[in-house]
């Protein structure tokens, strides 16, 4: 699957479960792991879970493979290994905590706004 469709399929998945703050960086000039690092907050352990299930299973049925999840016992920060886009998906608290927007600084940042009429539709 090309990497921008790839991309965009986490996105929506995320969005589809009503995924919050989501930001999208660029770390391909940063690092060799991966291009894309996506985070994405949620309202609550379950929630986060429940985020991270659902990008599995809609990349899972685009035929995008994925190496693995993390996290998802404890729930504050789940994240999803699908090679060259990885995804974090983590308690507002959690997020602010570690702040991976600043650690990867350097990254070109595109943060998607999701509306409270969005959320609510």
């Amino acid at each position: 699957m090309d990497i921008e469709k790839l991309k965009q399929a986490v996105i929506d998945a995320l969005e589809d479960m009503k995924g919050t703050e989501i930001t999208v960086m660029d770390v391909r000039k940063l690092t060799s792991m991966a291009t894309y690092m996506i985070i994405c907050e949620a309202t609550s352990t379950r929630h986060a879970k429940s985020l991270a299930n659902n990008v599995r299973e809609k990349l899972k049925e685009a035929g995008a493979d994925f190496r693995g999840t993390e996290g998802e016992k404890e729930g504050e920060w789940v994240l999803v290994d699908l090679g060259d886009i990885i995804v974090h998906i983590m308690l507002p608290a959690t997020r602010a905590y570690y702040n991976l927007e600043q650690l990867w600084g350097a990254a070109e940042v595109r943060r998607q706004h999701v509306t409270p009429d969005a959320i609510n539709e």
